[in-house]
């Protein structure tokens, strides 16, 4: 079998469009064609760093802790705006993923995080129009007295504690009813890798 060639690519020139909550630059590349020659491709790409999704689960209650907050894409798309995920948000200069998450969950759960662990290193969310990765994180929480709304007010966030047992969550995630990739994920890794924790 043939060896394929490796194309490459090259902005031409780039312009910003927007600096708001979101950074969007319109890119010009110039980028190889894989039947030969180049081609010029202009593309609006959204900004925002990368992030992590951060799964608490307890495995004592067997219970996982998602939040509830105004996703406003989700709003913008017909859907339910204020479905259940995973803890999440920016991943900040000189932190680590695993500190991102335990900071996070504090903020958004008031859980402490424990044992945190990456279980993928960096997904795109939609890498033809964003560059934002999501780091998985999942880690162990006690949901003993979980619950309450939290959220930093400076960041508008108003973030609703959801307790769900989890074998419950997991039938959400197999059954479709839940819509948000990152906890997807989280969410099948927990089915397969489940008992792990109770091995600790």
């Amino acid at each position: 079998m043939m060896a394929r060639r490796k194309l490459r690519a090259a902005v031409r020139s780039v312009v910003r469009l927007s600096n708001g909550f979101l950074k969007v630059n319109r890119y010009e590349f110039e980028t190889d064609k894989h039947d030969g020659g180049v081609h010029i491709v202009v593309r609006e790409v959204m900004e925002r760093g990368h992030a992590v999704g951060v799964l608490g689960y307890d495995p004592k209650r067997e219970e996982v802790a998602l939040v509830s907050e105004f996703r406003p894409g989700c709003f913008v798309a017909g859907d339910d705006p204020y479905a259940a995920n995973l803890v999440a948000g920016g991943i900040a200069d000189g932190e680590t993923a695993c500190e991102a998450a335990v900071r996070e969950m504090k903020e958004e759960a008031d859980l402490d995080l424990r044992d945190p662990l990456v279980i993928h290193p960096g997904a795109y969310v939609s890498s033809g129009g964003t560059s934002e990765k999501v780091t998985i994180v999942v880690g162990v929480i006690d949901t003993t007295h979980a619950g309450g709304v939290h959220g930093r007010a400076s960041e508008s966030e108003d973030a609703l504690t959801i307790v769900l047992p989890a074998a419950d969550f997991i039938a959400r995630v197999r059954g479709g009813e839940i819509a948000d990739l990152k906890t997807l994920v989280a969410g099948y890794w927990l089915a397969e890798n489940r008992q792990r924790f109770h091995t600790l």
